[in-house]
This record gives C-alpha cells, sequence and structure tokens, in this order.
C-alpha cells in the first residue's frame, strides 16, 4: 500500500512530465483560450450553459441535481462548470422557520458528490461529510438530506467531497431559513466567489482526453504551487493562468498563500456589467444577505446610503448603529447581512474595494425606480475604515463570559509549516488525521483559543453542527453585541478565545475554510464520546472529507 506521502510525491513527479510534455508538444495549449473549449463532461459538441437565473425553491421537497454545464460569466466569456440544478450558484432554498425540509440529491456527474450545509445545525447524519457522516453520492446514484430548520437566518450549502476541488468548480447555493416575522420589502442573496478565467478551476489533468474534450477529473488543484505571496499581490500568473516555469518544475505542490490565478471575480455567477442590478423603491426596507463562496476574503462597500449590519453568519446582532462608507470584510465562508432604509435615490454601486484590476468584477448596482443613469462613481480605490464586529451593536446579557469556567479548554494554534518538502497547513503543528480531536460529553461547555502563527495567511475557522460565541479578540474583551458565529476569521498574529455549548451530538469538522488550507491539514474534529453512529464507510466509495 502506497503511503500518502509517496502517493504525492508520484503525483508531482507525474505532473511535472505532463506540463514538460505540453510545452514540448507541437500541439501546445500555450496561448490556446480555454474559455471556448468544452471542457465539461457533456460528450456532446454542443455545450450545455446554466440558466440564466439563479431559481428559488420553496415547499418541503425540494430535487437537486449535480450535472456539469458552462456558466458565461459575462458575454463571449464561458467557463466550464459543475452545478446544482443547472445553475451557479444553485437555486436560493428558501424555507421557513420551524420547517422540516427535504433535499432530494442526485448525481450525474462522474465523480462523487455531496451536500453540507455550511451553517446549520442538522443532526450529524445530515451533514453531507464523504467517510464522517455518509458516504458520498456515486454518479448516477441519489440520497436524501432531511432536517428541521430551527434557527433563521443566511447560510449556503455547497459539496463537502473533494470540496477544495468541487467547490472551485461550482457546487454551490444559498440556504435562507426565513423568521417567522419578518418584514423586508426587498431581499436580495449576494453569493461572491472568485475564479481562473482559463476556466481551468477545481481538478484539471491535461494527461487525458475523453471523448476529445480534455479530462479535468484527477489533477488536485489544492496541491499545486503558485509561491507564498499575499492574496493581494497585484503579481499575477499570465492571463491565461499559466504557472511560471519555477513553480511548475516544484516538488512542493502546496497552494501557499499566493490566490493570483483567480483572476475573475463574480457576483451570483457574473462579472463586471453583466451582473443584475438590485431594483428598489424609495422607501423600501431593503436587506443585502452577503455570501462569500469563495477562498479570498472581500472588502464591500455599499455606496449612497446608510446601513446597519444586522447579522453575521445569519446570527442577529443586538442594537446595531448606523454606518456609512465602511468595507465590509467577508472571509471565505463567512456571511454578513446589512439593511438599510432606500431614501437616497439613484444608481448607486455595491463593490469591492483593492488596488487589483480582478476587483473590478466584483460590482454591481442598487437601482432606484425610475433612475435609468448612474448617479454614482465607482471609487474602488478609496481609502475607508474596515467594519469593526468587536465593538459593534449593544451589549446584552450572553450564554458565555470569559471569567467563567468551562468544562473543556482548549487551544488551537494555526501555522504555517514544511514537511518534507512540502508545505502544509498545521493545528498545534500536526495536520489532520493525526491533530488529536477535541472530545466532549454532551452539555460540555467549551472554551477555544485560537491563535494564528502563520505569517501572512487568514484562517477562516470553521465548526460544523453549532454556533459559538466570540469572547475575545487578541487579549480584549468583546465590547459590543454577543457575536455568534460559525466562521471567524483569524488573521496573521490575531488571538480569539470562543465558546459554545456541545449542544448537537456528533462526530462534527472544525477547520479552515479556505479549502486549500483544509485540504493541506488544517481540520480536526470535534467528537461527542457519549455518541454513537450507526454509519459504516464503505471503503470502495471513495470518500474525501476535504
Amino acid at each position: 500500500m502506497l503511503t500518502r506521502k509517496t502517493k504525492l510525491l508520484i503525483g508531482a513527479a507525474f505532473f511535472t512530465l505532463v506540463l514538460a510534455g505540453c510545452q514540448n508538444s507541437t500541439s501546445s495549449m500555450k496561448g490556446m483560450d480555454h474559455s471556448k473549449m468544452n471542457m465539461s463532461e457533456n460528450t456532446n459538441t454542443t455545450k450545455t450553459m446554466t440558466s440564466a437565473k439563479i431559481e428559488t425553491l420553496t415547499g418541503k421537497e425540494i430535487n437537486l441535481t449535480a450535472k456539469a454545464s458552462n456558466l458565461e460569466v459575462e458575454p463571449g466569456k464561458i467557463l466550464p462548470v459543475w452545478t446544482y440544478n443547472n445553475s451557479v450558484p444553485g437555486p436560493q432554498i428558501r424555507v421557513k422557520q420551524g420547517e422540516t425540509v427535504k433535499v432530494n440529491l442526485k448525481n450525474e456527474l462522474s465523480v462523487p458528490v455531496s451536500i453540507h450545509w455550511h451553517g446549520v445545525p442538522v443532526p450529524n447524519a445530515m451533514d453531507g461529510i464523504p467517510g464522517m457522516t455518509q458516504d458520498a453520492v456515486q454518479p448516477g446514484k441519489s440520497f436524501t438530506y432531511e432536517f428541521k430548520a430551527d434557527v433563521p437566518g443566511t447560510y449556503w450549502y455547497h459539496s463537502h467531497q473533494d470540496s477544495v476541488n468541487q467547490v472551485d468548480r461550482g457546487l454551490y447555493g444559498s440556504f435562507i431559513v426565513e423568521p417567522k416575522n419578518d418584514k423586508v420589502d426587498k431581499d436580495y442573496t449576494l453569493v461572491l466567489d472568485e475564479w481562473m478565467s482559463s476556466g481551468n478551476m477545481g481538478s484539471m489533468d491535461m494527461g487525458n482526453t475523453k471523448n476529445g474534450n480534455m479530462d479535468m477529473s484527477n489533477m488536485d488543484h489544492s496541491k499545486m504551487n503558485m509561491d507564498s505571496k499575499s492574496s493581494n499581490d497585484n503579481k499575477s500568473t499570465d492571463t491565461k493562468g499559466t504557472a511560471k516555469p519555477k513553480e511548475q518544475s516544484s516538488m512542493n505542490m502546496a497552494m501557499g498563500d499566493d490566490m493570483s490565478m483567480y483572476d475573475l471575480y463574480t457576483i451570483n455567477g457574473k462579472t463586471g456589467q453583466a451582473t443584475d442590478k438590485m431594483p428598489v423603491k424609495k422607501g423600501d426596507k431593503v436587506r443585502i444577505r452577503l455570501i462569500n463562496a469563495g477562498f479570498i476574503s472581500h472588502k464591500m462597500h455599499l455606496h449612497g446610503q446608510e446601513f446597519k449590519v444586522t447579522a453575521t453568519d445569519g446570527q442577529p446582532i443586538n442594537n446595531p448603529q448606523t454606518l456609512k462608507d465602511t468595507l465590509i470584510s467577508i472571509a471565505p465562508g463567512e456571511r454578513y447581512d446589512i439593511e438599510f432604509e432606500a431614501n437616497n435615490p439613484g444608481q448607486w454601486y455595491l463593490e469591492e474595494h483593492g488596488n487589483e484590476p480582478r476587483i473590478n468584477g466584483m460590482k454591481t448596482v442598487i437601482q432606484y425606480e425610475g433612475e435609468n443613469s448612474m448617479t454614482d462613481k465607482s471609487d474602488d480605490s478609496a481609502t475607508l475604515p474596515i467594519f469593526n464586529l468587536a465593538n459593534y451593536g449593544t451589549p446584552t446579557k450572553s450564554a458565555f463570559t470569559l471569567d467563567q469556567k468551562f468544562d473543556i479548554e482548549k487551544t488551537m494554534v494555526l501555522n504555517t509549516e514544511q514537511k518534507d518538502g512540502n508545505t502544509v497547513y498545521t493545528i498545534n503543528g500536526q495536520t489532520y488525521p493525526n491533530i488529536p480531536p477535541i472530545t466532549v460529553k454532551k452539555d460540555d461547555t467549551v472554551k477555544v483559543t485560537f491563535v494564528n502563527q502563520s505569517k501572512t495567511e487568514d484562517h477562516p475557522m470553521h465548526l460544523h453542527g453549532h454556533f459559538f460565541q466570540v469572547l475575545s479578540k487578541n487579549g480584549q474583551p468583546i465590547q459590543g453585541s454577543p457575536i455568534i458565529k460559525d466562521t471567524l476569521n483569524v488573521k496573521p498574529g490575531e488571538t480569539y478565545v470562543v465558546a459554545f455549548k456541545a449542544d448537537n451530538p456528533g462526530d462534527w469538522m472544525f477547520h479552515c475554510h479556505d479549502l486549500h488550507h483544509a485540504s493541506m491539514g488544517m481540520v480536526t474534529d470535534l467528537q461527542y464520546s457519549d455518541y454513537k453512529s450507526n454509519y459504516k464507510p464503505d471503503p470502495k466509495a471513495g470518500n474525501k472529507p476535504e
């Protein structure tokens, strides 16, 4: 039996040979526009295109089908994608608080898939983690998820089978649990993501073809080395996303923190001028739900409106204050709800701020009724304050305090390290599956301290099946509203203390939601010692939980 390390080394050597062959071949792919190629699993000559609009699904039984397609992010720019119900993002699922929802997943891809309900406190058997809670759904097979949606808020769903690659290709959508008494006039959901304009998201294997089309099913993008530069570095790969020669020949195939190959940003699957506008009428109460389904943090600026941040990760903020010209930084996996009263007619941008050309794609427009021309100008390079959740809102009674006694206390030191010639992402110096789990019993109170010792990488830490309360940041107690989250971005040098109650028995993942980091080791488990699962993994299922 080959060890994981041996497999990685063999894979690296094969990858280098393939690249060398591609460079020397008379049929070199250099300069070829991959956006015009059919790299999906379709074997016919006519491209299957995704739906132009994102469907909203309601009701107690919902059907989702995983299938290959092609996404036109703007006129003439087409990317090969994997989809739920032939759209990227997949359909928005909207349910009422307290409803029991049944979702039937059918797999029409040639690889196994799953669905994880990110942030939703589902029963453990419904968490969608191959090899931990279920077997991955095989090609041609189906699986039914069923759970009660008790906690209102903004959530999302995505594949957790080989998630670094499958989410990269487009297998995700939004999941909204509506409160019993909700009063807004307009409710918009914006799913943020980033792509390679080459179309080379996810797994790619240039060494094989199927029916004349390039087979992209075996090359694990999470293992590629793109140098260890900041994701905000202006240097990037060439316009086709081709790796530099030294990167191609590197035996260290870890991603590092360079995300420059993701040169195309989208909102709801569209970029730049192709992004749908958000119509409003004067006097409307408007909610915008921001969801980051990508691997890069995005700083969003709402122009021309005073607004409030009313929820984070779907959980309400107590007595939020009014803000204006403030950036909302949204890390991978996080969600923020913002609300405003439409009292400033015109057409106003909601756009990302930064100093890179790729951010120009991540913008949309709030369009007041009757306003047909832009009254606003983009100022995406302007310096603005960044929203600070730690001192926002008003304090009120909360479940936990810093000075109380906890049943379990753990520290997670998050780091980037070199092991056996590879860059890995560690928790307390170890990589998954060698990281000891956090073991609890039902009703235990748990305190976790995050310490990010990585020099350049953020680590958005996501706990499955539970919400946690943020108690302190860098040694300072939270000053504003209690902060309840399931995904917390820990920047280099930062320390956070969080706490939660072990109130949802099962075996749960606890990992970084930069899924490149998770795929290279930054994963642990929360295990209930008094929980016994009836699930037995099938060794032939090809389960890849990260």
